[in-house]
């Protein structure tokens, strides 16, 4: 069995907002037990994604967390296996919890920040003409995660 989670913050206020794009990709895949959001904060991601690792007995290779990335630009997205944290807290939280980096993520480009605070950028909501390409990447991510878990 494949898990897939997708990262971001429990509350309403942060339902939209660019560090939600894991949410965002799981609300529109169909219902199934292994498509599954954090019920944390990001920060804390990692607690929730170790309960169901060891709940469902996942082998690492078998685990797909999506988040968002900073260093991608808005709507490019990259599947990679057993890469570093490269500064997202709730990535990095997810391997302290399970004490490795070996298993797969989906980095979906939110774009950086020309001036101002990162932690405020991520938490805002994408504008009109991003809410295009992000709709159109999350519709090619679901694509290819039904395909993936026919395989």
């Amino acid at each position: 069995m494949k898990l897939i989670i997708g990262l971001g913050n429990p509350d309403k206020k942060y339902a939209n907002n660019r560090h939600n794009i894991g949410h965002l990709v799981i609300d529109q895949l169909p219902a199934q037990k292994n498509f599954l959001k954090t019920d944390g904060y990001m920060n804390e991601s990692g607690i929730f994604v170790q309960k169901q690792v060891n709940f469902y007995k996942i082998n690492l290779s078998d685990l797909y967390i999506i988040h968002d990335d900073l260093d991608l630009p808005v709507g490019e997205w990259r599947l990679q296996f057993d890469r570093g944290p490269a500064g997202h807290h709730g990535v990095e939280s997810v391997i302290q919890h399970l004490g490795s980096q070996a298993f797969n993520r989906i980095r979906i480009g939110i774009g950086h920040p020309e001036f101002g605070n990162v932690e405020d950028y991520v938490l805002k909501p994408f504008t009109a003409d991003e809410k295009k390409i992000i709709s159109e990447t999350i519709d090619k991510i679901v694509t290819e995660i039904t395909d993936l878990m026919g395989s």
